[in-house]
């Protein structure tokens, strides 16, 4: 017995089929429509115009093919003759407008010849093949023009040549009533006025979507853009609030150290000659160093984003009762709620702080009066003392010097008076609202 011999498939088959299962052939369309991007108006241009000269060539084609029964009379071949001529001198016009003089006063050129060769292929032909030619060819004028009056001008003009063309080829055929003629071109100027209306309205819509688009695109810019600047905004204030916080650490917290080191020295040499002095400047040394101390905790609480909750009067009397626990210190005080900024609430703080340590080191004092109020849209702030003073002279020292410039960058004011008996230390401020 023969075997039957298998039949192998044949090799080109298969790799068409092996492309296909991968899908290649699909990526390839894929990859041939995804290149153009309709976010950009060119881009769709260029592609709109591959579509109608792909459908330019699929119609005449079909129309060539209706055509096909005259090539049996004479008369039918001659006119078949003239519709392939034409065909083909409409694809090189198109071609040659669409790929090659893209601008330019050649358009003008090309556009009399697709209508003359659309006339001709409307004449020579009968069916809906060459109203849609007709259509492809003002669809390309449409979406290629810039200005809709532009537009408008084309329509105007190809209406008219159209319905000569078409009531032309009818008497000359003498195949309908004048009355027909009138009725169906009446038909096909309706059909090419919606023609005109829906282009421009789908072309309406697509133009509202690339601006709308464009607006989106240049939102998210604008918005990483601020993001970035408040990123370094951000970065920036940290960046200055920490050489802040540095330069009070150094200029509060680093004065009141130096000051407690002078003051235990000064104690050390006149402990013998005059015990009583040389308490008072232990006592004085002592609160301030618990100044300092409670500065550096401040700073630190800053530093690591904890703040305290409290009003500026619990702070303020905290300071008070600080300053007289185990020191033989009397201070009185009438303190108000008021509401101040954080700025202010360190600044009124540290200066509390500042004049109990400066009656205590310069003036020897031993009771003080504090006093916090508002007046309409001022803050007044009172501290006076019953040591010594300040002599007929007031020499401003670090601690005053730097209590004046905070106070003048806040818009206020400071007063300083040395008494007969005493000092008395006065700001003015600008007061603030909670909201």
């Amino acid at each position: 017995m023969k075997r039957e011999k298998k039949q192998t498939p044949d090799p080109a088959s298969k790799n068409k089929l092996r492309l296909w299962e991968k899908g290649e052939i699909k990526n390839y369309f894929v990859r041939l429509f995804g290149k153009y991007d309709f976010r950009n108006e060119q881009q769709f241009l260029v592609f709109a115009k591959w579509l109608l000269y792909i459908l330019l060539i699929l119609v005449e084609v079909m129309l060539f093919w209706q055509q096909s029964y005259k090539w049996r009379t004479a008369e039918g071949r001659i006119a078949n003759f003239i519709l392939v001529g034409f065909e083909v001198l409409l694809l090189l016009s198109e071609g040659l407008k669409f790929f090659v003089f893209k601008n330019g006063h050649r358009q003008t050129v090309f556009f009399v010849t697709n209508v003359i060769a659309a006339c001709v292929i409307l004449f020579c032909s009968e069916g809906t093949y060459p109203i849609i030619i007709y259509i492809v060819i003002l669809s390309e004028l449409y979406i290629g023009a810039e200005k809709f009056s532009r537009s408008l001008l084309v329509f105007t003009l190809a209406m008219p040549i159209y319905a000569i063309c078409y009531a032309a080829k009818r008497i000359a055929w003498l195949e309908i009533g004048f009355s027909d003629i009138f009725r169906e071109s009446l038909s096909a100027i309706l059909a090419l006025t919606v023609h005109f209306l829906a282009t421009h309205v789908a072309l309406a819509f697509y133009r509202q979507y690339l601006r709308l688009d464009k607006t989106l695109q240049e939102l998210d810019k604008s918005k990483k853009e601020l993001e970035k600047a408040y990123a370094v905004v951000a970065e920036v204030t940290a960046l200055e609030e920490r050489q802040r916080i540095a330069k009070e650490i150094h200029d509060t917290a680093g004065h009141s150290i130096t000051t407690v080191i002078m003051q235990t020295e000064a104690a050390k040499r006149i402990i013998e000659e005059n015990p009583e002095e040389a308490k008072t400047k232990i006592v004085a040394a002592n609160l301030q160093a618990k100044h300092a101390l409670e500065e550096l905790r401040d700073s630190v609480h800053l530093l690591s984003g904890n703040t305290a909750n409290q009003t500026l009067k619990t702070a303020l009397e905290n300071i008070l009762h600080e300053s007289t626990d185990g020191t033989g210190i009397k201070i009185r005080s009438e303190v108000e709620d008021v509401y101040v900024s954080e700025a202010k609430f360190r600044f009124l703080c540290n200066t509390l702080k500042e004049g109990i340590s400066n009656g205590l080191r310069h003036g020897n004092a031993t009771a003080f009066w504090f006093e916090l109020k508002r007046e309409e849209n001022s803050l007044h702030f009172l501290l006076s003392d019953n040591g010594k003073g300040a002599g007929t002279k007031l020499t401003l020292g670090f601690g005053l010097s730097t209590m004046q410039e905070r106070a003048r960058a806040f818009g206020g004011e400071t007063y300083f008076e040395s008494l007969d008996e005493g000092f008395e230390l006065r700001l003015v401020l600008p007061a603030d609202t909670e909201e």
